[in-house]
Formats: C-alpha cells, structure tokens, sequence
C-alpha cells in the first residue's frame, strides 16, 4: 500500500533543495576523496559546457519532485566559486524556475583564495546570500601539510572582503587531527575564527579514505597523524571554545548562532528531499507509488561519462536504490541522532508504526549502557554529552 507521508517534511509543506556540485578546484588536496577535477585555469568552454550540463538535468529530472517548494540551493565542490558569476547567477535562476517558492537560504562554496576575492560582490548580485568557506586551518604549517592552496593572510583578507561585501552569513569550515597539528593549534584556529565573527562554523576530524594520498601514505609510515585520543581532545577544546563564544552545536559536526543552522545541510539529517545534480551527486527523492519510504540516486565520478550521458538525453542517474522499509528506520535513527534534537519517537511511530524501541531495543540498551545515549520517558533518543564523541559507534548499532 502507497504510503504519501514519510517523516516531520511529508505532514507540513513539501519542500525541495537543489544541489550543485561543481568538481573543479586548483589543485586537488591529498585528503581528498570527492569526485574533483583538477582545473587550475578553468576555461571558459568548459565551465559554459558543464553549466549547460547541469541546467539540462535539472529540467529532465525536476518532475519527480514536482509540486514542492524550493527551499534551498546549494553550490558545492569542488570549488563552485571558480565559476564565472555570470555562471552561479544562471545556476541560480535556473533552480529558482524549476520549482515555486523563494528559496531561504542559497549558499556557494568558497576557497578563501585571490582568485575569487573579485567576485564576492557578484555572488551576492547572483543571489547567494550564504557563504561557506573552506578555511581549514588558519596556521601557514598546517595548510601546506594539507596540500591546500591557500595561507593564512588568504583567508583573513577573503573574510574580511566578504564582510565588506555585505555577506551578513558567514560559515566557516575547519579541520582538526592534522599531521603535526596540536591541541594550542587548534585553539588557534578557534580564535582566529571567531575573529572573523561567523554565524556558522563546521569542523571536521581528518578522515584518512581509502585510496587517497593521505591513506597511502599513512599505511606506509610516511605520514603521521594525530591519535584517536588526542584528536578527540581536540574536539572537546574545540567544542568548548565555540560554545563560550555563543555559538550552539545542533548537528555533530556542526555549531552555529541561534537562527544561523544550515537550512540546506539540515535537510539531509531530516530525510528530506533533495535534487542533487552534477558529477557525483546525490539525490533523496521523495516518496510515490510503489516507492513509499523513497529512493536514494547518485551521478557517475567521471566527469567525461557524466557529460555524454546528458549530452545524449539519458537523465536517470546510474546509481538508484529504492528504500526498503527496514533501511528507512534505520536512517531515520541514526540521522537524527547525529542532531542535538535527536529522535523524536512520535514521529517515528507515525511513520513506522511503533516506538524506535520496538525495532531496536537491543541497540538502545547497548548505547544507553556504554553512556552514549539517553531515552526520555515518551521514547525519544538523543546522544548524550559523552556520546558526541562516539556518533558512528552509536549509528553503526542502528545499520
């Protein structure tokens, strides 16, 4: 049986975010594992080709997400903000087009480069009225260790032109468990953010993925990285520090100033749709007949399959896996606990039929046990303060 409503987006205004994924960057880092193309002088051929590209799949394949608003548009890479303005301005329309509504939050990737400090102006004429920047670190050694292409007098000069600029919504992007970074770095890189007065500020422990430079060079003994124990008092110094200065974390990974939580990032937490096109890209398409929990869908990472499977007309991504109902619980847990929220049990035994504790009873006692989990008396889940620093363990139990 057709089942319409699937989580907390279903029973209020049906709603859609638009991603673009624009792979090409300066130089790809050596930590890299997202389907990029280095372009160090994008020319202006190629950035008109793939931009048509992503217009001519956003107009093949928005009718499966027809009749929903438009909530939010997001530019990510890559670096999107190597396009030419003229180009995220088309990008833009083209999304805003497609579906009804005004958008609350269009965001563009940004490195904190001289390349796209021109530009600034014309982004915001483009529409974007958020700007996330890939700052990273905000120490010179630990920049070059990442391979990254800017410096630190980089990122302070391109925040300070953003302001200037009239971005009034800032968010920045920082890593912690560097090579050779320590924990007084890390309370630098905290500082020197808050300098800048974000509204939004993301931090991310370094993954070493498989096949990546990085993780071949640790699994030789070329490169050292901080250990499990001290990146995660990195974490904690780090958390700490933001919180001090105001900023509250909702989302794992994620702190931001009341009303400043990414709109856009939010949706995929909340299992609502989105329409990714692009290399690589990922879609969550809604739910239909015969589909009632949805489908997850992706694009192909070769840039050049990409572009002549739109170039012939072929709009269904090459990836596509229907939800199966059990596949669908467990996301809806483990997404929502990686929130401050949690899980609501309400809405999950709306949708599902009975409480999280029908289905998992067994991993709610393992993680309430090991302290990383605390259950309300109406059976909604929420990490504990301990368990911040163990979300994957605790998500793997409900996989």
């Amino acid at each position: 049986m057709f089942r319409p409503v699937r989580g907390p987006e279903e029973r209020e205004k049906p709603t859609v975010g638009v991603y673009f994924h624009v792979p090409f960057c300066e130089r790809v880092c050596p930590y890299c594992d997202f389907p990029v193309v280095a372009a160090r002088s994008l020319s202006r051929a190629d950035e008109e080709r793939y931009v048509a590209a992503l217009c001519a799949e956003l107009g093949a394949r928005r009718e499966a997400f027809a009749g929903r608003e438009l909530a939010t548009i997001y530019l990510g890479g890559g670096t999107p903000s190597l396009l030419q303005t003229g180009s995220i301005a088309r990008l833009v329309e083209a999304a805003r087009a497609a579906f009804s509504g005004e958008p609350e939050e269009i965001t563009l990737e940004a490195n904190p480069s001289t390349t796209e400090l021109g530009h600034l102006a014309g982004f915001l004429t483009a529409g974007v009225n958020r700007l996330s920047v890939g700052v990273q670190s905000f120490d010179d050694a630990t920049l070059r260790r990442l391979g990254r292409a800017h410096r630190a007098a980089d990122a302070h000069a391109f925040l300070d032109a953003a302001h200037a600029a009239g971005f009034a919504n800032l968010s920045l992007d920082l890593i912690f468990g560097a090579p050779g970074q320590s924990l007084s770095g890390v309370e630098r890189d905290v500082s020197a953010a808050q300098g800048h007065a974000p509204q939004h500020v993301s931090a991310y422990a370094l993954t070493l993925e498989a096949g990546t430079p990085f993780a071949r060079a640790v699994a030789a003994d070329k490169l050292v990285v901080p250990s499990d124990d001290d990146a995660a008092d990195m974490l904690l110094t780090l958390a700490c520090a933001l919180e001090a200065a105001g900023f509250s974390r909702y989302e794992v990974s994620s702190w931001a100033r009341p009303g400043r939580a990414a709109a856009h990032n939010r949706r995929y937490w909340q299992r609502r749709p989105v329409l990714g096109l692009g290399l690589g890209a990922h879609s969550l398409e809604p739910p239909r007949a015969g589909e009632p929990f949805g489908a997850r869908s992706a694009n192909e990472r070769a840039l050049p399959a990409y572009l002549a499977r739109i170039a012939a007309g072929r709009w269904a991504p090459p990836e596509r896996d229907v939800l199966a109902e059990p596949t669908a619980r467990s996301e809806a847990v483990f997404l929502a606990l990686r929130t401050r929220e949690g899980l609501e049990a309400s809405r999950f035994s709306a949708e599902f039929g009975a409480p999280p504790r029908a289905f998992f009873a067994g991993a709610i006692d393992g993680a309430i046990a090991a302290g990383h989990l605390s259950e309300s008396s109406a059976g909604d889940l929420a990490l504990s303060e301990a368990g911040w620093l163990f979300a994957d363990d605790v998500a793997a139990r409900f996989a």
